[in-house]
């Protein structure tokens, strides 16, 4: 029997990329149309294949846990959901919570992921928003961050970003007591009202100009509620960096790099 011919080659295919969706539901479906718009597809069949698990109950609050407030840490249920993604064919996968980078979470799950039987990459989503940082805001020296309280208290941006040179600002205690609230508050809260209440929208707002007013020349949105409030990229003249974004990008990047989309100059 002859070879098939290079027209007969079956196509190779992208890499499966895993979503643990539910930390929380609205940025587990955030992350998965932005990798969509950074897509290169011209057809629905040319889209990358990609299994978003949102199963939110069994993984514990993420701040909750860092703040002392319950005891089971996440990290035992993200594992969980990892390994079932892992089982249905992701090769590589991601966290869209920034407080589930919190070394006390993070380093738990990567030491179980890196003895999976079915290989997963997992890719870290503050390590890719600081590169992107340095690659594309070369001039950038002093940073605001907006966060949950667990990730400010935990210093998971300043920690990162301090050893790469750059001045980072964040709001104070008072100040940050508003921020949670806009992501947790029952009434107004993005995570309990299922969308962005005006409230939250300008409570954030003022968040952003109170950056601005301690130095800041860009402000990284670190909770993947955040970034729904924003959509428009940037605040009264302020760059807004969405960490969800650029992890759409990298996931991209490592599955189907061909087909990721060139960024607007």
């Amino acid at each position: 029997m002859s070879p098939p011919t290079a027209s007969q080659q079956p196509t190779p295919q992208p890499a499966i990329i895993g979503i643990v969706g539910g930390v929380g539901p609205l940025a587990g479906l955030d992350l998965q149309a932005k990798i969509v718009a950074q897509t290169v597809a011209g057809r629905d069949q040319e889209h990358l294949p990609v299994l978003s698990l949102s199963w939110p109950g069994p993984i514990a609050d993420r701040t909750k846990y860092l703040l002392g407030q319950v005891a089971e840490n996440p990290a035992h249920a993200i594992v969980a959901q990892l390994r079932l993604l892992a089982a249905m064919g992701a090769t590589v996968a991601a966290i869209p919570c920034n407080t589930a980078h919190a070394p006390a979470i993070f380093d738990v799950i990567h030491d179980v992921v890196a003895r999976f039987t079915s290989p997963l990459r997992l890719l870290h989503m503050l390590d890719e928003t600081a590169d992107y940082l340095a690659a594309h805001l070369p001039g950038l020296r002093t940073v605001g961050i907006l966060s949950t309280t667990g990730t400010w208290r935990a210093r998971l941006y300043p920690q990162l970003l301090e050893r790469r040179g750059l001045r980072v600002v964040a709001p104070d205690a008072a100040r940050q007591e508003t921020i949670h609230a806009a992501i947790y508050d029952p009434a107004h809260g993005i995570k309990s009202a299922g969308r962005v209440t005006a409230r939250a929208r300008a409570d954030l707002a003022r968040g952003v100009v109170a950056l601005r007013a301690q130095g800041a020349e860009a402000v990284v949105l670190g909770c993947t509620e955040l970034p729904l409030a924003f959509p428009e990229g940037e605040y009264e003249g302020v760059p807004l960096i969405d960490p969800t974004w650029v992890l759409a990008r990298a996931l991209i990047r490592e599955a189907a790099p061909g087909q990721l989309r060139a960024l607007q100059v």
